[in-house]
């Protein structure tokens, strides 16, 4: 622990610390702010692998070879045993490196207040009712309320979406999102597997499907087992009736029993999904589970994260809309007069870009004051020389805008109805000279679709593979993208989701507003419908869902922690490569 000096003047809480004894009273209660670990010994976690339907099966036919004195069949099925059980133990340390990578994002120092003084202290420590700061690149250690302060949070290790949000009093900081700009003072509210990352964890602990292939390799042997046991049955009805010896006739039976029990079943379908991983190794997908292989051929719906995925995870400027005597390029130079690279705000730069994209003039000679966007107002302003003339330009949120600007034109809100029903983000842009606001545009920005994302989904679809969204993002505008590539726009209302996912699954092509654990639900009630659901993301939220589902797919871009709990993993952009899998 380490103490530090008090925080600047400007930005002390509104909030007491805690003490020391209360802290360690709650740490005691509530206990240390990190992911469950649940540590089996190596060896005891392969031991597991030999209780199972399918090494049961090879076990008993291990059992009756040694009965009838045939050594030589036995060790080899004893080896095919530890082939099939070695296999299987290291695909499953995928989930416990999952969970590692989320342990790591919790491994930090935080500046706590305790016994009224600053302190660095280890995440883990972390106790509710602590009283925190957060500066620029930090990464929110537990659920947080601010009390003080205005911070742009980074959630897409939380959401997956890539717009950074505002948050101020007393709007919460969830876990594991990284503060992009501005400094804040909270109370911690939630810590450990109760935050909302915490709770990602756990469902990547305890997410797990069932393998479709040993169901099918147990079914053949059962059936071929009761229909040997009958057989069997019968020899032994006749030996009695014939007067022969037990002695005599259980051997034969114990080899036809054996017989029955397709010793090589297993192995062989192993080398076989290690040829087909091959293959589309040389495809641009790596395969971690060899079992989905099988089950990406029986795949029958999947459900698709938006931004990354579908998206190309970057804003662009869709359309200027000019107002008066304003062109297009005077609003685009006008909004871009408004913004600050050094920020590094993603609207800021799309804006910037597209200035330089379309080669527009910047038409001002000096910029004398700027002020960045202010989630109270929300806008963002500069004084800028222009002709020797002092010109105020203003941008933000259309009703902040409209509500400046004399002459506001009285279509305004129906054109940015109608640009939001595209998916777009809009921003309204003013200027003028003397206190006097002029309208001059709107600003169209969208996250837009890959070039492929169209004739993936058709693609998949003409495969027999339905495909629907599942984003973190709005419904109007998971709606907008969905139908541009094909996907349909039919969106679930949230609540109707955590209402009765299982009845809802399928009568809708988005699913928009969701968190981790509703994906993790969605991806269960696909399954419980009785449908083989693929899942895939790039994100940290997307990991327990990538687990659970039966073919998690993890993009290029995607993170450790979702690469780590999926069973495929894509190695160039888009989704393309899932073609591959499905008919391989």
């Amino acid at each position: 622990m380490v103490a530090l000096s008090t925080l600047p003047a400007g930005v002390q809480p509104a909030i007491q610390g805690l003490s020391a004894p209360e802290a360690a009273a709650r740490l005691k209660q509530y206990g240390p702010n990190a992911a469950v670990e649940e540590r089996t010994h190596p060896l005891l976690a392969l031991l597991g692998k030999f209780w199972a339907p399918v090494p049961w099966m090879l076990e008993l036919t291990i059992v009756l070879e040694l009965l009838v004195g045939r050594h030589t069949e036995a060790f080899v099925i004893a080896v095919l045993l530890v082939f099939n059980a070695v296999l299987s133990y290291f695909q499953e340390n995928r989930a416990q490196k999952a969970l590692a990578l989320l342990r790591q994002r919790l491994s930090i120092q935080s500046r706590v207040l305790r016994d009224g003084r600053w302190q660095l202290v280890p995440a883990r420590d972390l106790v509710p009712g602590d009283v925190i700061h957060l500066r620029m690149g930090d990464i929110v250690p537990a659920d947080t309320r601010v009390a003080s302060g205005q911070i742009l949070l980074d959630q897409s290790a939380l959401t997956g979406e890539s717009v950074p949000v505002e948050a101020g009093p007393p709007q919460p900081a969830y876990a594991g999102t990284v503060v992009k700009r501005g400094e804040a003072t909270g109370q911690i509210t939630a810590t450990g597997t109760r935050t909302m990352f915490g709770k990602t964890a756990e469902l990547v602990r305890v997410a797990k499907t069932k393998s479709h292939l040993e169901t099918i390799i147990f079914s053949i042997v059962k059936y071929l087992v009761i229909l040997d046991a009958g057989l069997v049955a019968l020899i032994l009805l006749y030996a009695a009736v014939a007067g022969i010896a037990a002695a005599e006739i259980l051997p034969f039976a114990l080899i036809l029993l054996v017989a029955s029990i397709p010793v090589a079943l297993p192995a062989t379908f192993t080398v076989a999904t290690a040829l087909g991983a091959l293959e589309l190794a040389h495809e641009g997908v790596l395969v971690t589970r060899l079992a989905a292989i099988e089950e990406a051929a029986s795949m029958d719906v999947v459900c698709s994260d938006k931004t990354g995925t579908i998206t190309k995870n970057e804003l662009v400027v869709a359309e200027v809309y000019p107002y008066g005597a304003h062109t297009g390029e005077d609003a685009l130079r006008l909004a871009a007069m408004a913004c600050d690279e050094s920020t590094q705000d993603p609207i800021d730069l799309a804006i910037l870009a597209a200035v330089e994209e379309r080669k527009v003039r910047p038409g001002i000679d000096s910029a004398r004051r700027f002020v960045p966007f202010d989630p109270a107002t929300k806008r963002s302003e500069a004084f800028l020389e222009v002709d020797g003339r002092t010109v105020h330009v203003v941008k933000g949120a259309p009703q902040v805008i409209r509500a400046l600007a004399s002459g506001a034109e009285s279509c305004l809100d129906q054109d940015v109805g109608r640009l939001a029903a595209q998916g777009c983000r809009v921003l309204a842009v003013a200027a003028g000279e003397d206190g006097t606001l002029e309208l001059a545009g709107l600003v169209a920005l969208q996250d837009p679709p890959r070039e492929d994302s169209a004739r993936l989904v058709r693609g998949l679809r003409d495969l027999g593979v339905r495909v629907v969204m599942v984003t973190g993002d709005g419904p109007v505008t998971a709606a907008a993208v969905a139908s541009q590539v094909g996907i349909g726009d039919r969106a679930c209302p949230l609540e109707a989701l955590h209402r009765d996912p299982t009845a809802r699954v399928l009568e809708y092509d988005v699913f928009a507003g969701v968190l981790p654990e509703d994906k993790f639900h969605l991806v269960r009630a696909f399954q419980q419908a009785g449908h083989t659901t693929g899942m895939t993301g790039d994100g940290v939220n997307d990991a327990p869902a990538l687990k659970q589902a039966e073919v998690g797919i993890a993009v290029a871009s995607a993170t450790d922690v979702a690469k780590a709990a999926a069973s495929l993993v894509l190695t160039s952009p888009g989704l393309g490569n899932v073609l591959a899998a499905v008919r391989t």
